[in-house]
Order: C-alpha cells, then sequence, then structure tokens
C-alpha cells in the first residue's frame, strides 16, 4: 500500500550526476502534484552551492518526510542538517539517489540513478531506524555519517574520484573508483603511522598501532560505488565496521587486494583486521594521511575520535531489505 508522506519537502541538487539531478528533480515535481494525496504539503528545494543543503534540511522541523535528491554527498548534507533538529521533530528522511557513487542507497537497497523506481519504493517503503556515525562529536568540527568514513590510501582515492568528478570525467561508480584506486594505490609503499584505542562490541578496549594504509569505520557496507569494504556490516545494529590493515603489504598484494575488495573477498587476507566498536580514538604521530567522510574530505588534524549514534534517524527503506 502506497504511504502519505505528510508534509514533505524535496532537496535536490540540480548538479547532480551531470545535470541529471534537475530533470529527476522535475519528474518528482511533477509527480506529486499530479498525486495531491501523497503529501499534505509538497515543496520543492534546490540546492545551489555547497552547505546549502545542510542549511535547507536544519529548517525543516515543520516537516514530516524530507525527500534527500542526489549523490552520498547531499544525502550527507541533508542529514547534518536534520541532526540540528531536536530527535522528537525530527523528520523522516527518504533518498532518490542520483549520484556516481550512492553507497548509501545500497544500504537501503533503493534504485540508482533511477528515479521513478526509486520514487516508487519512498511511496511504497518501510520506515526503519539508522544509526549514524559521528567524526569529533561535541567539537566545533562535529560531523555525522551515513556511510564511510576512512583514513589513507583508500581515502586518497576516493578524494581523486571527487576531484575527476568536478573535472567531468566520463567515468562513474566503481569503474572511476577502480581506475583512480589503479593509479594511487601503485604507489603505495610506506603506510602512515598511527595508534587507536576502541571500545569494542562487547565494551572491551583495545589499542592498536602501526602503519596504516587503509582505516575504514564504517556505518554501511560499501564505500567508492559498490566496493565492499566491511560485507558484515549493519546500519542498525548500534555498531561501526572497522577494517584496518594490521601489516604493510607489498605493492602487488595491495592491488590484489584492491581488487578482491570489488566484492568482498579481502576478507581472509592475513593483512588485514576487522573488528566492530562503539568508540575510537585515533592519532596520526607524523605525516597525517587524507582522510574522506561520505566522499568529502576530513580537515587533517593529529586527533579524531569517532562514535556511533544509534537509531539516530528514521529512513525509508525499500521492501527489498526487510527480513
Amino acid at each position: 500500500m502506497s504511504r502519505q508522506l505528510g508534509r514533505t519537502i524535496a532537496i535536490a541538487n540540480p548538479a547532480a550526476r551531470s545535470g541529471k539531478g534537475a530533470h529527476a528533480a522535475e519528474f518528482v515535481r511533477r509527480y506529486f502534484e499530479a498525486h495531491s494525496s501523497a503529501t499534505d504539503k509538497f515543496h520543492m528545494q534546490l540546492t545551489n552551492a555547497s552547505g546549502h543543503a545542510q542549511d535547507m534540511a536544519a529548517q525543516a522541523a515543520e516537516a514530516d518526510t524530507v525527500i534527500a535528491l542526489g549523490g552520498d554527498g547531499l544525502i550527507n548534507e541533508v542529514v547534518n542538517g536534520l541532526m540540528q533538529i531536536p530527535a522528537a521533530q525530527r523528520p523522516i528522511l527518504a533518498v532518490i539517489a542520483m549520484g556516481s557513487g550512492n553507497d548509501f542507497a545500497r544500504t537501503l537497497g533503493s534504485a540508482i540513478n533511477d528515479p521513478e523506481a526509486a520514487l516508487t519504493e519512498v511511496m511504497m517503503g518501510t520506515t526503519k531506524q539508522l544509526d549514524l556515525g559521528v567524526l569529533d562529536k561535541d567539537t566545533p568540527q562535529e560531523k555525522y555519517y551515513i556511510e564511510t568514513l576512512s583514513f589513507g590510501l583508500d581515502a586518497a582515492i576516493a578524494l581523486d574520484t571527487t576531484n575527476r568528478r568536478a573535472a567531468d570525467t566520463h567515468q562513474q561508480g566503481a569503474t572511476l573508483f577502480a581506475t583512480s584506486g589503479l593509479k594511487i594505490m601503485s604507489k603505495a609503499h610506506h603506510g602512515w603511522a598511527f595508534s587507536a584505542s576502541y571500545c569494542d562490541a562487547a565494551g572491551n578496549k583495545k589499542e592498536i598501532a602501526g602503519h596504516e594504509i587503509i582505516f575504514a569505520v564504517q556505518q554501511g557496507v560499501t564505500y567508492g560505488g559498490g566496493f565492499q569494504i566491511t560485507p558484515k556490516a549493519d546500519a542498525s545494529d548500534g555498531l561501526l565496521d572497522l577494517c584496518y590493515n594490521c601489516s604493510l603489504p607489498m605493492v602487488p598484494n595491495t592491488l590484489r587486494l584492491f581488487g578482491l575488495t570489488r566484492l568482498g573477498k579481502h576478507t581472509r587476507s592475513r593483512h588485514l583486521a576487522f573488528d566492530q566498536l562503539t568508540h575510537l580514538d585515533i592519532h596520526f604521530p607524523e605525516e597525517i594521511p587524507p582522510g574522506q567522510i561520505d566522499g568529502e574530505k576530513i580537515p587533517k588534524q593529529e586527533h579524531h575520535s569517532i562514535d556511533v549514534v544509534p537509531a539516530a534517524l528514521k529512513v525509508i527503506i525499500s521492501n527489498n531489505t526487510t527480513d
């Protein structure tokens, strides 16, 4: 049965996917104009600059549903805006994925770059409480994330894909991530010194240190347009999933692991370690590695904290993901 979304605001990036976001936004606007019973009131808002979506979402306390139309960066902004609204008044989030990576849509089981199918899933979907990750909680740098946070080569690759998209590369998604990976990982050899402490799923405190080239603290399974870095991650289990290199492989092995990650077949490697956690502190005593949060650059600093916020947000998910 089709749902009723109540007072609804769609926040759309018209520049998403080389301008296809504008056509998707127009399709959504026309749908709700033609189906007035689907909402109590509908309003479309288009972004025009970085940070605009966050500002608009933060002012959406009177809405029942906020639809984020764009890529993971736009969705991240919307979520950070919604988290400024007290939990009791926080609108439900719905997603129409129109981006290059679309990893959060994969977590939701949603259609990708298909606004008609995605909107159908929104109208027929199920509401579920999902967790969020948060970087540097309770500081001026606080930032929530929906899917992925990492430091090292994988972050450098993610940032390279962002730069290449801005330069209008014809590649998209996993192909774009893979070609950036071949370019950057072929230069990997030394890693970045780090030390970290974290609380695991059982509440035990653990300490790790070494030279990292991959250090991902995931809320969802994938990054980079479908690379399954933490195949067992569950966005509603109250935990973040950690993947990091516990030894430093030679460059050929690094490239091999990169390829295996595409299908989640890297988990048996002796060079990698996995765990689940609720809180992590990480320190970089020497050179600070590249860092990314949902594909956006993390400002370089020696210390970071990472936490999970359980059941932070009500999100409409595809019925394909339900048990």
